[in-house]
């Protein structure tokens, strides 16, 4: 199932939301060509992602993993290494990665920033990101391969509207060969599924460390992010915007004789 939209009723414009969401296909199209340029595509992901190896230099220097027919990622100690889980964030692997992303994060992150502002919204999906960067890189902590992708923060960005909005309606996308139907859900039930599914995918990858069990998604990302979403949220959101956001809700609400 795809979520389309929530049935949250915004005080503020989600200024920050936009802003992040524009900055990541900047960097799709700049620097990563649009995935219109396979071998720029593959540089771009050896040389920005996150490699859990190098970043531990628990894998070899030298060793490398292929990543396209004749391409292979060579495991190196660049400077730029210690940069990667945060450079990663804004990096993807091709458009389907990239559009379901932002799909995600469009549904779940306008309301969040609302409680937050700008400021504080950039520095919770920036920190929940890094979390879940470190949260991969403990689950494989030699792994030769590159991780990118901002689901990593989008997950802390879905921990924290469970705890806000669990009983907001979420209109979810399903669809089965040819029968396709929209239902409206509660966040608690998409959200704690979703989750339920991240921790189906990752457990089994502890019994086998070092296996790329997961198709090569990062779900131990996902995990940490989502946790860190839940930890920190009541750290950033700003009581008065929680309050403005109360007084909007009861005023839609119908009047009772």
């Amino acid at each position: 199932m795809i979520p389309l939209s929530d049935e949250n009723v915004l005080v503020r414009p989600p200024f920050m939301t936009w802003m992040l969401v524009i900055a990541v296909f900047a960097v799709w199209i700049v620097v990563q060509g649009a995935g219109f340029d396979d071998l720029r595509l593959v540089t771009s992901i050896c040389n920005l992602g996150m490699v859990p190896g190098e970043l531990t230099r628990q894998a070899p220097l030298g060793s490398g993993i292929p990543l396209a027919p004749g391409l292979a990622c060579v495991i190196d100690d660049s400077a730029i290494n210690f940069l990667t889980p945060l450079i990663a964030m804004f990096l993807h692997g091709g458009w389907m990665h990239i559009l379901g992303n932002m799909v995600f994060f469009l549904v779940f992150a306008r309301a969040v920033e609302d409680t937050m502002g700008p400021g504080r919204f950039l520095a919770f999906y920036l920190i929940c990101g890094l979390i879940a960067a470190a949260a991969q890189v403990a689950s494989d902590p030699a792994s030769p391969i590159p991780t990118v992708g901002a689901s990593g923060a989008i997950s802390g960005v879905m921990g924290a509207y469970l705890l806000l909005y669990p009983r907001v309606r979420i209109h979810e996308f399903f669809f089965f060969i040819i029968f396709f139907k929209i239902f409206r859900l509660p966040a608690w039930l998409v959200l704690l599924w979703w989750f339920a599914l991240q921790m189906a995918e990752a457990l089994p990858s502890l019994r086998t460390p070092g296996a790329d069990l997961t198709g090569g998604v990062a779900v131990w990302a996902h995990v940490g992010g989502f946790l860190a979403g839940m930890a920190l949220i009541h750290l950033f959101v700003k009581p008065e915007f929680m309050a403005q956001r109360r007084r909007l809700m009861a005023s839609l609400q119908p009047f009772h004789a």
